[in-house]
């Protein structure tokens, strides 16, 4: 169709999908039967979604996940947030060039009396906590509604195309994300008492114990719950540097979402901020999607997330600077470079170090905020409620899973079931899966060149053991009762197969090995690798890289294998001096011209930071009102209209927070502004029963 579609991957299947006629703009375009209005205008080139009615500047999509209206257009002569609304044949799609212009109605809409369903237990949130809880919900045959505002379940899980870490026998460590969300929705489709409502948006709590949700296709229902388990997940937080909010600004999740569920390239050279595991595995993605990383910045001296991720993406040629900061994103109606600079101890910009880099996306992923304000709203009136998953506590998707088949237990008890006392060593194991990242320790390299070895280049502890399932020699130790520590070999040089299940199967592909056998002076070095099959041949040259990511030397492939449980990871063969083998962590599969910077920093000349993206409201505006003394957020909202836009204050009143705290107002001296009682913005028309069939909207 065009070039914007990724038409070859080393993990995700390409369908072939039937082709529908949409119009943007009266331009007839092709788009993919079941996508949404987002990805059909990103697999035509269209980036510039609409411009804002204040400035007049290009908006483009942000969240992909519904939660800002960044990417709103015209659709068939409504507003629609383009990530969430599926394309349809014919459609007429339009930007969203300043205010929207309602449709005329011609005549009254027909309106119906709101339908109202009593369930047991309600669940909002289809992801891998939600999901979990309704399994063991169902397996007690409990009758629940579990809602979803995708058209898919799994959340977040259907993005990720990695192994994941944790436990193998409590969360499906080892296995891919995409897989574990195939398997959590197919086990809860096996259970009669689950009704599932996909599409479904969760619109509201209200004082008499009822939930409102908007059900696919547009009629609204309130629901009458006896208990609520939110599983919502989490929400990306946003970050205030000059060119916020040009298209080519995305959220992490955003990325996530066009390259790995809707199968589309959005950038050509990307750049990263923030060296969490969802900055770290995004950058991941892009290079087996065949985006070019350009480099990836983080404020803090060391990353965040999982040191596996980090070291698996600098082997691979991606430049990460810590101590470093965004400045500005520049460009006129898009992303053209990023600027950044080093900071200092107090995370103030060095004036003298900016470096520009071109590159035509830059992904912001700089933490998450929980989902939570249905479960908080819920308390407040009085309803029984539960969280789980990152609604309550930001963690692995792993750790979600578990939260949510704990909590699906607890909300049993709640409801009167005999389920009994829930083992102590789940609550234990749930603690394990959501800690932080622990000690690091020196690698250990084996110095004996004979025989065959294992190498593990994970020396970090984290809560992750398929290693040690792998190995059909049980050679492989990790503690059991804290699969934090770090993975032992524990034969001698002559016991190990060479199988190679343990370099396939590790999640963090931080497992190499070296094999003396037929030759002690120049070994054969297995290599895991997720790049396509055709991407590398027997005999080629290829630049190996320690775990640091530093260059070790050219070394000649000299057999690529995949194994039959491999799970589309292939292993590469290499063969090298016996002096570097051990060394050896990966193989460099970005060409380093990609990461080179500017020969000339760009000075952003933009009059002041977006704080407030629905309203762009500045930083400047933001402190003129705190410098005259203004302490209330809502009287902040009053005048600059910051906090009054279709997201509802979920982006820029943390923003607005830092500012204060930069003003040397502490927390306690501000009034956070009121939450509305409605989380998602809606047309009244829907509470009044108006029908989508039959009214006009």
């Amino acid at each position: 169709m065009t070039g914007h579609r990724i038409t070859q991957h080393p993990i995700l299947p390409i369908p072939q999908i039937e082709e529908i006629e949409f119009f943007w703009e009266g331009k007839s375009l092709k788009a993919h039967q079941g996508e949404t209005i987002a990805a059909a205008l990103f697999a035509n080139g269209i980036h510039v979604f609409g411009h804002h009615h204040k400035d007049n500047s290009p908006l483009g999509i942000f969240c992909a996940n519904g939660q800002c209206s960044q990417c709103m257009v015209i659709a068939d002569g409504k507003p629609l947030k383009s990530c969430m609304e599926l394309v349809a044949p014919g459609m007429q799609i339009y930007p969203n060039d300043g205010h929207p212009v309602l449709p005329k109605v011609s005549k009254p809409p027909k309106m119906k009396p709101i339908p109202e369903v009593c369930i047991p237990v309600l669940i909002i949130g289809g992801g891998p906590a939600g999901l979990s809880a309704a399994i063991e919900l169902g397996k007690l045959g409990v009758e629940v509604i579990l809602v979803d505002d995708k058209h898919r379940l799994g959340g977040k899980l259907v993005l990720q195309t990695h192994r994941f870490f944790g436990s193998t026998d409590a969360v499906y460590a080892g296995t891919r994300g995409i897989d574990i969300a195939t398997r959590l929705e197919n086990e809860v489709r096996t259970h009669p008492s689950i009704q599932i409502w996909t599409q479904t948006t969760c619109l509201a709590v209200y004082s008499d114990k009822k939930v409102g949700v908007l059900k696919g296709g547009g009629q609204y229902v309130l629901i009458d719950p006896q208990v609520v388990l939110v599983a919502t997940g989490a929400r990306e937080k946003f970050l205030a540097f000059k060119g916020n909010t040009l298209p080519g600004v995305y959220g992490a999740g955003a990325f996530q979402t066009l390259v790995n569920r809707d199968l589309i390239r959005p950038a050509e050279k990307l750049f990263i901020v923030g060296g969490g595991n969802v900055g770290l595995i995004a950058g991941y993605h892009a290079l087996q999607a065949g985006i070019g990383v350009v480099g990836l910045v983080e404020a803090l001296p060391k990353c965040g997330g999982y040191k596996v991720h980090k070291d698996k993406l600098v082997r691979m040629g991606v430049p990460i600077y810590t101590s470093h900061t965004i400045i500005s994103a520049n460009g006129d109606n898009k992303v053209e470079s990023v600027t950044i600079a080093r900071v200092d101890e107090h995370f103030k910009p060095v004036a003298g170090s900016e470096r520009s880099f071109a590159c035509d996306s830059l992904l912001i992923a700089v933490g998450l905020d929980p989902v939570n304000e249905f479960f908080h709203k819920a308390n407040d009136f009085g309803i029984t409620a539960f969280v789980a998953g990152d609604a309550e506590e930001i963690a692995e998707a792993s750790a979600a899973i578990f939260s949510g088949k704990i909590k699906g237990l607890e909300v049993a008890q709640k409801l009167g079931l005999p389920v009994g006392e829930i083992p102590e060593e789940w609550y234990r194991t749930g603690e394990i899966l959501k800690s932080k990242p622990g000690n690091v320790f020196e690698e250990e390299l084996p110095d004996l060149p004979t025989g065959v070895l294992p190498v593990f280049h994970c020396n970090q502890e984290i809560p992750c053991d398929p290693c040690s399932a792998l190995c059909p020699q049980h050679l492989i130790y990790i503690d059991r009762m804290d699969i934090r520590s770090t993975p032992k070999f524990e034969g001698d040089n002559f016991a190990c197969k060479a199988c190679l299940k343990c370099v396939a199967g590790c999640p963090g592909l931080a497992i190499t090995l070296v094999d003396y056998r037929k030759n002690p002076e120049r070994p054969v070095v297995s290599i895991p690798y997720e790049f396509s099959r055709e991407s590398i041949t027997i005999g080629e040259q290829v630049t190996i890289e320690d775990t640091q990511g530093d260059e070790l030397g050219i070394a000649a492939v000299v057999n690529v294998r995949a194994l039959k449980s491999n799970d589309r990871t292939i292993v590469v063969q290499v063969e090298a001096d016996k002096n570097i083998a051990p060394r050896i962590a990966g193989i460099r599969v970005q060409n380093p011209a990609v990461t080179q910077p500017m020969l000339q920093y760009v000075n952003h000349v933009a009059d002041d930071t977006i704080v407030c993206r629905c309203e762009h409201v500045t930083a400047g505006e933001i402190r003129e009102c705190i410098r005259k003394g203004y302490r209330d957020i809502n009287e902040i909202k009053t005048v600059t209209r910051a906090c009054m836009g279709s997201c509802g204050a979920k982006t820029c009143a943390p923003l607005i927070h830092r500012i204060f705290n930069e003003e040397g107002v502490p927390y306690d001296k501000v009034t956070d502004p009121s939450r509305r009682p409605v989380f998602i913005e809606v047309s009244l028309g829907t509470f009044a029963g108006e029908n989508a069939e039959d009214g006009d909207k």
